[in-house]
């Protein structure tokens, strides 16, 4: 009973909560997507440097927790530019400073994606590609990449979904998404704690569960056009 008095009570408020989660996870999705194809083919380029500098930036990503990113991106880089005159509160405040920091984030696991997908390609097909008179680019773009993206499917999903809970965390840095809202509720009503919670767990897993049957929607569609 006390789930559906939350839910009566508070569900416009959550609701927009959940749409601020919705758009700052989409947001950065696109951003860590366009990230993870540059970087991901910087990790198998030839060249050392496109290679070292991806290399350098996906394991500094993975290496260190994404709380400590947002206190760095939000606050740290706030301090080092203070002289300069810049202001995260100026640009949009905490939504943009957490969507950069989700971006980066994702972007080096999307990286890890894209490149094991390209990779696990037979070696062959760039081959009979490139005898067909196509360039590097053109074999990439048209035949690589297609074979790939079937193959990165499942990890880009399972990252889409990490990356939505993951915006719990950045609750952190006062983004009033879903976590943050539930913080506020509990702290106002905390007679209801749990049933608060619950309901924050609820919405969360009602995306991510949409999200997960998407997902093989997609892949059962692909499989079917292979």
């Amino acid at each position: 009973m006390e789930v559906v008095k939350i839910l009566t009570k508070y569900f416009p408020s959550l609701v927009g909560a959940l749409m601020e989660t919705v758009k700052l996870s989409v947001l950065s999705l696109v951003f860590a997507l366009i990230l993870g194809v540059f970087f991901g083919l910087f990790r198998i380029s030839k060249n050392k440097f496109l290679r070292g500098t991806a290399t350098a930036y996906v394991e500094i990503i993975r290496g260190t927790p994404l709380m400590v990113q947002a206190f760095i991106i939000y606050y740290g880089i706030a301090q080092v530019l203070k002289p300069t005159g810049f202001s995260w509160a100026e640009i949009g405040g905490a939504f943009i400073a957490g969507t950069v920091t989700l971006s980066l984030n994702a972007g080096a696991f999307m990286a890890e994606i894209i490149r094991g997908g390209i990779e696990a390609v037979d070696i062959g097909q760039m081959e009979a590609a490139r005898s067909l008179g196509l360039s590097y680019t053109q074999a990439l773009r048209k035949v690589i990449l297609p074979q790939a993206f079937r193959i990165m499917l499942p990890s880009i999903i399972n990252q889409c979904i990490t990356s939505l809970k993951d915006t719990s965390i950045l609750s952190v840095i006062g983004i009033r998404e879903l976590t943050m809202s539930g913080k506020i509720l509990a702290g106002n009503s905390t007679s209801l704690v749990m049933a608060i919670w619950i309901v924050i767990a609820m919405f969360y897993f009602a995306v991510c569960f949409a999200l997960s049957l998407g997902a093989k929607y997609l892949e059962v569609r692909l499989k079917y056009g292979k």
